[in-house]
């Protein structure tokens, strides 16, 4: 009697354990010195991959366990990292979070006048156009190559991807499968996906890719997306483009395996 009531017993403080340890944090985040709320800020488990945004009240909340990591942004304030504590899930308060406005500094713009004559066919040789080419290659569903300008360049671009496409994509993803497959689960997540779409500052992708910003670009061009490509996209244009590369991967890799 004795031993299934100690059996019970751990039964249950365990179920206790497990449940203070995991479920959901509320915060609020407001403006430092200020206090103020801040409505969509954006919050990303870094370690659920899932995410959120603030409301008009500066009000949040997200699944989570003990030693996630948060990470909140927002255009023009520093970004945080936030460890989920036990204490914060056990109690489920309302933590109250301060973000530092950063200073903006404005680039350098360099404007190019265009000398008007008032004729159309004339005037509008003036403005640049850039065609992005984009190329696919037989057997890889749903997969193509960005080549860039029209240009034997781009082509010799392309045709050499395609013949020796494994190696440089082994080089990028064969060595972290972690993080292609939290690349994966962001592009599951609607409110990632939504806050990715109005974002050009790759923060979010870096963060949790664990690159830094040389290192993203490099990636997206060896996927023979163009310099105009990475320059313009937004951040969810760039999560789709490294997704689509990484599945050529899988399908190339599995291609080779059967092949030895």
């Amino acid at each position: 009697m004795k031993k299934l009531l100690l059996l019970f017993t751990f039964i249950f403080a365990s179920v206790i354990g497990i449940a203070q340890e995991q479920g959901s944090v509320k915060g609020k985040i407001v403006r430092a010195g200020r206090l103020s709320p801040l409505e969509n800020v954006n919050i990303v488990n870094l370690s659920q991959v899932i995410g959120t945004a603030t409301n008009s009240k500066g009000e949040f909340e997200i699944k989570a366990k003990v030693n996630d990591t948060l990470h909140l942004s927002y255009l023009g304030y520093k970004s945080l990292k936030i460890r989920v504590t036990s204490d914060w899930l056990k109690f489920a308060n309302s933590t109250t979070i301060e973000m530092t406005e950063l200073a903006l500094a404005l680039e350098k713009v360099v404007v190019t006048q265009l000398k008007l004559t008032g004729y159309l066919e004339i005037d509008i040789k003036q403005v640049p156009i850039t065609k992005n080419i984009r190329y696919s290659i037989s057997g890889l569903p749903n997969a193509g190559l960005e080549g860039g300008h029209r240009s034997p360049g781009a082509v010799t671009k392309v045709i050499g991807a395609i013949f020796n496409p494994l190696d440089f994509l082994h080089n990028m993803f064969g060595k972290v499968p972690n993080e292609m497959r939290k690349l994966r689960k962001m592009k599951e997540d609607d409110q990632i996906r939504n806050m990715l779409s109005t974002r050009f500052d790759r923060e979010t992708l870096l963060v949790l890719l664990q690159v830094n910003r040389v290192d993203l670009d490099l990636i997206v061009s060896e996927c023979n997306y163009s310099a105009d490509f990475i320059r313009t996209a937004n951040d969810l244009q760039i999560l789709d483009a490294i997704s689509e590369c990484y599945e050529e991967y899988k399908v190339l890799s599995r291609s080779r395996k059967r092949r030895l």
